[in-house]
């Protein structure tokens, strides 16, 4: 099915000029690739907004897509022939001026993001009540032997393919586009002798240590920034460390956002008589009373017992699930002690109880 132009900049199809170029600048701001680096779904998206813009910003053009569609361009300086061959960069600097272009573009020259980000992983009860911890990680920063420039006389040429414009037009089906020259960067620069200290890369990594404070209630995926502890760039900005933490199962507790389950073994009598057992919790240990004739997987709540969430003073609950469990084998005397106790309930070796007789009977009247 063909896209719609008017859909593409999510607006109206009798929309005023004026609108159309605010769509556009809305659209090209929120998908320029600069801004969404490595991200495909954006890239194509922002291609589809400038063809759009192309064709509905001008008058000529809007009023045959209009009246024949897509199809009634070709041939008529739109998409026919070469007629349709258009610089993202020059579309996207005529609305956000020169500058903008040219200070995007320059957080390209360096070939590393000023942001880093590291993982680390630490042990369940340090993601529940917090620790400090010291890590070790490698930051960039431009090689000082060659001046980041990453030859080795610390001299550039201009590259022969872009013409020193570090942007290249690459032709796809019927259509043309404008990116960056894969030969040089899109820096428009290349080197003819590698500098010995980087091997051509323009930076040298170093590696650092730092002492940070993990709060109290982390949770596996979340992030720490660290400001200023990023990599450098060549033009002397330091970018943020982000820190993603993983946090280790524990073998007894189970964490679910703020709230924490434990199963406890509880022996066959201590159900049926319901009795008062000493549970470990996170803090210490708390009285479980037991109410009589407890049940298997029957849970237990123990509110502000839990975790302490980490953006407030909140704390989860602790959960406490019964297991209860039975004996494998059985002295003789047991055996007597468990069979009086039966016939003390009135049930009979062989026979179910009367609630399963219950059962019998209906089945049996289903065939009455």
């Amino acid at each position: 099915m063909e896209l719609d132009y008017y859909e593409i900049l999510e607006v109206q199809r009798d929309a005023s000029p004026e609108a159309i170029k605010k769509a556009y600048r809305k659209l090209a701001l929120k998908y320029h690739p600069d801004r969404n680096a490595g991200d495909k779904e954006s890239e194509d998206k922002f291609k589809l907004v400038n063809e759009a813009y192309q064709v509905l910003s001008d008058d000529n053009k809007r009023s045959i897509y209009d009246r024949y569609g897509k199809d009634g361009l070709n041939g008529a300086g739109g998409f026919g022939g070469s007629g349709f061959d258009f610089d993202i960069g020059d579309i996207f600097s005529s609305f956000f001026g020169d500058g903008f272009s040219q200070r995007e573009r320059r957080k390209n020259t360096d070939k590393y993001h000023t942001d880093l980000e590291i993982s680390i992983t630490i042990e369940f009860n340090e993601a529940v009540f917090g620790c400090e911890k010291e890590i070790e990680y490698t930051t960039k920063h431009p090689c000082k032997a060659c001046n980041a420039t990453g030859s080795k006389d610390g001299k550039t040429t201009t590259c022969p393919h872009c013409g020193g414009k570090g942007r290249i037009a690459q032709t796809r089906g019927f259509m043309s586009f404008v990116q960056d020259c894969p030969h040089c960067g899109g820096t428009g620069k290349i080197i003819k002798e590698k500098c010995p200290e980087c091997k051509g890369k323009t930076y040298e990594e170093i590696r650092s240590s730092l002492k940070i404070n993990i709060p109290e209630g982390i949770n596996s995926g979340m992030r720490i920034r660290v400001a200023g502890k990023g990599n450098k760039s060549s033009s002397g900005a330091v970018g943020d460390l982000y820190i993603v933490v993983n946090v280790k199962d524990d073998e007894y507790f189970v964490r679910h956002n703020d709230d924490i389950y434990v199963e406890i073994p509880v022996f066959f009598t201590q159900a049926i008589l319901g009795d008062n057992i000493n549970i470990p919790t996170l803090r210490g240990t708390k009285m479980l009373e037991l109410p009589v004739g407890a049940k298997d997987k029957q849970q237990f709540v123990f509110e502000n017992e839990g975790v302490k969430n980490v953006s407030s003073n909140y704390k989860g609950n602790f959960i406490v699930q019964i297991s209860i469990q039975t004996p494998k084998k059985l002295s003789d005397k047991q055996k007597e002690l468990l069979q009086e106790l039966q016939e003390s309930f009135d049930v009979k070796s062989g026979e179910s109880t009367k609630n399963h007789d219950s059962v019998f009977e209906k089945i049996k009247s289903w065939f009455k």
